[in-house]
């Protein structure tokens, strides 16, 4: 009895043993280091390409003033109010002119007092041009009597000092006339100046547009330059675009554009490549370019998307047929830019050389695959050459294949 009690317990330990190296066995197998990694794949297929270029812009006006006073001053009024419409002309603002109106009630005066001064002049000018007329006919007078010994030397050199002296007295009469014109001018534009400055803190439209920020109240006060409303014109709307300096190849004027405004993002809108800057940005790595709107916005639209982001997509050329893998394929092995192709049920890494891409994750490949062959596109670890592979259609359980792990 005793015996077989053994017995039966030796084939129990046996039992067990075999379990735990079978379940052992498992586990090496399938999740430890003896595990083959479970890969998805796709199979190379020629196809052409849509290739675009995406970027983000800011919605910005062409075409913009900055309303303002040219010399410290207080608002007295604002006219109008974000999002009005003004025609050129209008006047949307006014500064307080403070003592303006009574300096040009002063200098309208000074003016007056100065063309009274020139017209005395002009009279002086013609007394004392009769005056010499008449002392030059006593002075030819008197020569000729001198001639015929009728009157003295000395009577003919006091006609002469009259002639002269009266020339004297005409030069300083038109010498005086000249002052008083000169002054008249200086008044004048002394006047110009002021009324130009009186009219300067009526701040008017300078062309149709609308208003798009009112950054002054009446009462505040501002300095010369600082605006106190900012008009746009809305047909000058574009977008002022970033992209990638790495994605950018392609890009030039006259491309054809799908805009995406974020308060509008069911509603796509078309433009076009207006001007691509000649200067990238060094720190951002990006370059710029304005994109125009085919057709102008909305009064709505208008109002909201000023400053708004927006979603650009440039339509490239299509690509002619080429070989095309996911661009979750492309890695990187030793410095070398390729993809795992499955050659014999195992991994060998191909370098590749790369074409267009598409905005939807596709690349053509120039050379390194052909059609029919099969790619991996997502791993569950690391690769290497010869590695023991297991193909799945989802690394995920419940995942569409193709999708990242």
């Amino acid at each position: 009895m005793q015996n077989t009690r053994l017995t039966l317990r030796r084939i129990g330990l046996g039992a067990l043993a075999l379990g735990l190296l079978a379940i052992l066995g498992y586990v090496a197998t399938r999740t430890g280091p003896l595990a083959a990694t479970r890969v998805t794949v796709v199979q190379v297929q020629p196809a052409a390409l849509q290739p675009a270029i995406f970027g983000l812009g800011i919605v910005e006006a062409r075409r913009a003033w900055m309303m303002g006073p040219t010399a410290a001053a207080r608002v007295l009024r604002v006219a109008v109010d974000v999002g009005d419409t003004v025609k050129a002309g209008q006047l949307v603002a006014e500064m307080d002119p403070v003592d303006l109106d009574q300096r040009l009630s002063a200098l309208d005066a000074a003016l007056e007092r100065a063309r009274s001064a020139h017209a005395a002049a002009q009279a002086q000018v013609a007394d004392a041009a009769a005056r010499r007329e008449l002392a030059a006919i006593n002075a030819r007078r008197n020569q000729e009597l001198a001639a015929q010994n009728f009157i003295s030397a000395g009577a003919l050199e006091a006609r002469n000092q009259e002639k002269l002296s009266a020339d004297a007295a005409l030069q300083a009469a038109q010498a005086n006339l000249g002052a008083a014109a000169q002054d008249v001018t200086r008044q004048q534009a002394e006047r110009a100046a002021l009324r130009q400055q009186r009219a300067s803190v009526r701040l008017l439209a300078p062309a149709d547009g609308v208003v798009s920020s009112r950054d002054a109240e009446p009462g505040s006060t501002v300095v010369a330059g600082q605006p106190v409303l900012r008009i746009i014109d809305p047909r000058s709307l574009w977008i002022r675009m970033r992209v990638d300096q790495g994605r950018s190849e392609g890009l030039t004027t006259g491309l054809k554009a799908s805009i995406t405004l974020r308060s509008q993002p069911q509603t796509p809108l078309r433009g076009q490549v207006a001007r691509v800057e000649l200067l990238a940005d060094s720190v951002t790595e990006e370059r710029m370019a304005q994109v125009t709107f085919d057709a102008p916005l909305t009064d709505a639209a208008l109002r909201a998307s000023v400053g708004e982001l927006a979603e650009v997509e440039l339509l490239l050329p299509a690509t002619p047929p080429l070989p095309v893998v996911p661009n979750a394929s492309i890695q990187r092995y030793q410095g070398q830019l390729g993809v795992w192709r499955i050659s014999d049920g195992k991994p060998v890494f191909a370098p590749v050389r790369l074409g267009a891409s598409s905005l939807s994750g596709q690349v053509q490949v120039r050379e390194g695959l052909q059609a029919g062959d099969t790619v991996v596109v997502y791993s569950q670890k690391a690769l290497s050459p010869g590695a023991h592979i297991q193909v799945v259609d989802a690394l995920v359980k419940g995942e569409a294949q193709g999708s990242a792990p």
